[in-house]
Parts: structure tokens; sequence; C-alpha cells
């Protein structure tokens, strides 16, 4: 099979998962990585036996066909933009861009130079969140008219040694952790069609808690609490709760309500989980896992073992050029997320109902033997 070079820029911590992970799939060959800072690029090259290059170097590599965007999201944009402007193709960690405008110059980057962009986050190919697709597309739970979903704790000063970030415009939970939620909401639903949303902060400083900063105060200037009501052209009205604010909680992270039952979906941060299905009248039933590859434990996590196929987002573009269709993680779909970010963000500065000015198709399922088709 053609195997397609691989480069990545940006060697911190999520680059080891990139290294470590793609050689799981076909046609993915690591060849060069890059960082702002070389002994990071040389240590990281070392650890996993490939080239280490200056960022400029590795755009001009000719043995290079996708460049993958590891750097801090402020980057993202400009980065990104070097990459297509260098002829290649650009796979980004999320979210993609921190503004729309920035999102239309891609696209049109892009577009004018026959290149693809795709995007993290690609757990909502994984072997739960497909079954839960495949379970709404065989009309199990009948048509989804409302339902829930929900990103709550207390923020990740509690454990990140240098959090300032988080707390900046272009992070909060919603720019942090809401992609990994409408990546997949638009695999199960679809396209927003306009949001509402109140927001607030609890605290206009908070204590950094480990670390050698630890007790030093950071700025919060962004919203660390978020609720909103998203309407998709589908019809389901889902309500969104995105809070930094919250030291405890019992709710479920997705809960779908359809004409037929109601489906639990677990954690969209996460490839595994337990899907659940109640019926009219009964008690919640949990789904036998079934054979997807994607679903299958391969690495120990903090709380047992967990699924992880990071890069499967990655290899299903790789693929979808080689055969010339659209990719799963793709560019059109990682803008409506921004899209709908932003207009949250932006309807609770104003207190307005947001349309939003973009939309996308739901991605094609990863079935059983499509994801086997990805693995090496």
């Amino acid at each position: 099979m053609t195997h397609l070079g691989i480069g990545i820029i940006g060697c911190g911590n999520i680059s080891a998962a990139y290294l470590r992970l793609a050689p799981l799939f076909k046609g993915l060959e690591v060849r060069a990585v890059a960082d702002i800072n070389m002994e990071a690029a040389t240590a990281r090259a070392a650890e996993f036996n490939t080239k280490a290059q200056s960022v400029d170097d590795l755009l001009a590599n000719p043995d290079l066909d996708i460049i993958i965007n590891l750097t801090i999201p402020d980057a993202h944009y400009p980065i990104t933009k070097r990459i297509l402007e260098a002829g290649k193709h650009a796979y980004s960690e999320k979210p993609l861009v921190l503004t729309l405008e920035q999102g239309k110059t891609l696209r049109d980057l892009a577009k004018s130079k026959g290149l693809s962009v795709g995007c993290a986050p690609d757990t909502f190919l994984g072997g739960a969140h497909q079954q839960a697709r495949a379970i709404l597309d065989e009309g199990t739970v009948g048509l989804i008219t409302t339902g829930n979903a929900a990103i709550q704790g207390h923020g990740p000063e509690i454990w990140h040694p240098s959090p300032d970030f988080f707390y900046q415009p272009g992070a909060g939970p919603i720019m942090d952790m809401g992609p990994y939620y409408f990546a997949t909401l638009i695999n199960l639903l679809g396209p927003v069609r306009r949001v509402a949303a109140l927001t607030s902060s609890a605290e206009a400083e908070r204590p950094i808690g480990s670390g050698p900063r630890k007790g030093e105060l950071i700025k919060v200037n962004t919203p660390s609490n978020i609720q909103s009501i998203l309407e998709f052209h589908s019809g389901a009205t889902i309500s969104f709760s995105a809070s930094w604010d919250v030291w405890h909680h019992k709710r479920n992270h997705f809960e779908l309500y359809g004409t037929k039952g109601t489906l639990y979906v677990p954690d969209p941060n996460f490839f595994g989980g337990t899907v659940e299905v109640a019926a009219p009248g009964g008690q919640p039933v949990v789904q036998e896992p079934w054979d997807h590859p994607f679903y299958k434990t391969n690495q120990d996590g903090s709380r047992g073992p967990v699924a992880n196929y990071r890069t499967a987002g990655l290899a299903d573009m790789a693929q979808a050029h080689l055969e010339g269709r659209e990719h799963r993680c793709s560019l059109e779909r990682t803008l409506h997320g921004v899209d709908i970010m932003t207009s949250i963000l932006k309807s609770g500065e104003t207190g307005q109902f947001v349309t939003l000015t973009t939309t996308c198709t739901r991605p094609e399922a990863l079935g059983i033997a499509e994801a086997r088709a990805l693995l090496a």
C-alpha cells in the first residue's frame, strides 16, 4: 500500500500519542518532527526513531505529504496556514482555529491549492460512539427530539502546573472541551441551526493547585460557566452545559431523548465507554459492546484500561485522499464546530439567539468493516 509521509510540528506531550499510535494504521509513516525548541524535537525524534528538523526545513521537506499541527491553540491558525502555503495537506489538533474568519481563510486557501485539511477530535470514530450512531440510524429510539450534554468540573488549574491559557479568550471549557462534544453531536444529529446561551464566571481569579506555582492566582478572562441551547436542522433541541465552576455532580455526559426511547452516550473524550438504551416505561439497559476494533482496550488509563485510537481521523483522511472521497474529520465539519462554539460565546455576550452561518453534513458512519480497513 502507498505510504504517505507524515511530519509533526509541535513536540509537546500530545506528540507522543500520535507517534505511538500512528503505526496502528495503514499508510501512515512519520518521517520527521519539528518544534520551535530544537531540543524538544531532537528528544522526541530520538525517542521514536525519526528525524528532527527545524520548522522551516520540515515545511520544505519533499518527503512529507501531510503535516500534523500540534502547537498551542493560538498558533493553530498561522501554522496550518503555513502548512497549506507549503503545499502540504494539514491535520490539526483541536480547535482548528479560534475564529470563524480564520477558518474560512484556511478553507479558501486549501480549496485554491487542492489540499485537504482535517482536525481532531476523532474520538467520535470510537467503537462506543459509532455503536450509538448505529442505534440511532436503526431507529431503535425513534426520532431524537431533545436531550442534554454536559462538561462539568472545577477546572484544570487543580492539576495543571501552568493553566493560565485555559482561562484566556480562545479557551475556557467551551473551546477546550467543546470540540469533543460538538464533533459527537454532529456525528449523531447533524448540523446546528441556531444557539442561545448565558455565560458567567464564578471567580475573577483562580489559584493554581499543583507544581512550582502552586497557590499563585491566575486571571479568568473568558467565561468559565456556559449554559446553552442548540437547535439542530433535524429539529432536535439539545441543552449543553460547559462549566468549570462545579465541584460535584451526577449528570451523564450525553442523554438523547427519542420518540421510542432514550439513548445514553458515554464521554466523548474517549473512544470507548458504556452505551445504554431505555425503552418506554423501562430501565436503561447496557448494550453489549459490538466487535468494533476501536472499542478494544489497548492502553492503561488513570482509571483502568481504555481504548485509545488517536490518529484514526488522520488515517481516514490519508485513505480518503488516496481513494478520492471525503474524510470524516473534515474542514467543513470542524469549521461548523467552531461556528457553534463562537456563536454560543457571542450569544452569551449579547443575550440574543445566534443563527449559524455555516453548515455541514453528518460524516459517513465508521462501521466495523470500515474501521478494520484503516488498521495496519
